[in-house]
């Protein structure tokens, strides 16, 4: 990790009549206004230990950390203003590469609103809606893996990362099986699919199960029960349930603090009410309710239960819903795009939270007048200062990994 101290000088612009007028500054803090014992410390925009493109502007009075401002747009990728400019249809490998490491939960949230836009979504079929869950659960348990794997490397543990990400590589070989592509899937369609699964893929799929259900056991005996985990995790970076509810904290974030609050249970869309799982929540086990060991130990039970949900897809994929020869995924694909005018807000539970995309629609094109999205990661990354203050450089970083963010969707 690399921690560069800046100096930063104020620069001021004269109006006319000779007036100052402060100029906007790249830096919250006045060097000129630091007592002797503080610091102004810039760390990142690097990896592993900023997770990206994330610069923190920190305050130090030696190594306690008095304050910490975020700096984003490193990464900018004008999705909102992309989204903007082409069809509904084409929007979607854009969707993709907002959260990277979960492109099928984004895929999902997104097709489930332009098909509740134009009025298809309760004619779906429901083999096309298990599948669509099938694969977002699996996403679901390699983005958590990425989540769990990089903190534990970000506080000096090398051996669960790899074998996070050995475990990972058996999920991204059967989600290209399924799409042909490893990350950025292009899969979830309006209206369907782009593909049936293959044949043999629900084999594969219960082989996973019972390869990867021990293997969370093992994770976690190497790494969350471990001795040295806990105590750089625990009663650290805590997060109170009231300020992480008036924060907009959501996901794994706001589960680790002690509300059971899942969009899967709450909005119950998609088939997600047919399905029986838990909805872990952190209980102050080791520490304090909505610490960073709660937060890590909400995503390995969550990793849990989507192994019970794809179970429980994968029986009604072979039995009530089985594949057959007339069904054709792409069958409901409509031709032409053109909702009626309106505004139109979708949310949907992603491994980090609620990922929702707001759209406002002209009546007369079939590209959006107006595409916003809500990021998880973006909201859950600006309650950091708040939970950040008092404690020492190397709990910054602790704090930081609990998150789980992802660049590209933060900046989007």
């Amino acid at each position: 990790m690399a921690i560069h101290s800046t100096v930063t000088e104020s620069k001021i612009q004269y109006r006319g009549d000779g007036s100052s007028l402060e100029q906007s500054e790249p830096n919250k803090f006045d060097a000129g206004n630091l007592r002797s014992e503080e610091m102004i410390l810039n760390v990142g925009p690097q990896h592993p230990s900023t997770h990206g493109v994330l610069r923190l502007e920190v305050l130090s009075d030696g190594e306690v950390i008095k304050e910490v401002v975020p700096h984003i747009g490193y990464l900018h990728r004008c999705f909102e203003k992309h989204a903007e400019n082409l069809p509904y249809n084409q929007i979607i490998p854009f969707v993709d590469r907002l959260d990277y490491v979960a492109s099928m939960n984004n895929e999902h949230a997104y097709v489930m609103g332009v098909e509740r836009m134009i009025g298809i979504s309760d004619q779906i079929p429901k083999r096309v809606e298990y599948i669509r869950v099938l694969v977002a659960e699996i996403n679901r348990i390699a983005s958590h893996l990425i989540a769990i794997g990089t903190y534990g490397m970000d506080i000096g543990a090398f051996t669960p990362f790899f074998w996070a990400v050995r475990d990972r590589e058996h999920i991204l070989r059967l989600l290209e099986w399924v799409c042909g592509s490893r990350l950025l899937y292009n899969y979830i369609w309006i209206g369907g699919l782009y593909y049936d699964l293959p044949v043999g893929f629900e084999d594969r799929c219960k082989e996973f199960i019972q390869y990867f259900r021990p293997k969370v056991k093992e994770l976690e005996d190497l790494l969350i029960s471990n001795k040295i985990f806990i105590e750089r995790t625990a009663n650290v970076g805590v997060l109170p349930l009231n300020l992480a509810i008036n924060g907009g904290a959501t996901g794994p974030m706001l589960r680790g603090s002690g509300l059971r609050f899942d969009l899967r249970r709450v909005d119950a869309y998609s088939v997600y009410p047919e399905l029986e799982f838990e909805i872990p929540i952190g209980e102050g086990m080791v520490g304090t309710t909505g610490d960073c060991w709660d937060r890590t130990w909400v995503r390995v039970r969550e990793m849990e239960e989507s192994l019970k949900i794809m179970e429980q897809c994968l029986h009604r994929l072979t039995t009530d819903y089985r594949r057959t020869v007339e069904f054709d995924p792409q069958a409901l694909l409509p031709k032409k795009i053109r909702p009626h005018a309106q505004e139109f807000y979708i949310r949907a539970e992603n491994p980090k939270g609620e990922l929702g995309f707001f759209f406002r629609a002209d009546g007369k094109s079939d590209i959006p007048f107006r595409c916003k999205v809500r990021s998880c990661s973006l909201v859950n990354l600006s309650l950091l200062p708040e939970i950040s203050r008092g404690v020492l450089m190397a709990d910054l970083i602790a704090i930081l990994g609990s998150i789980d963010i992802v660049l590209g969707e933060v900046d989007r």
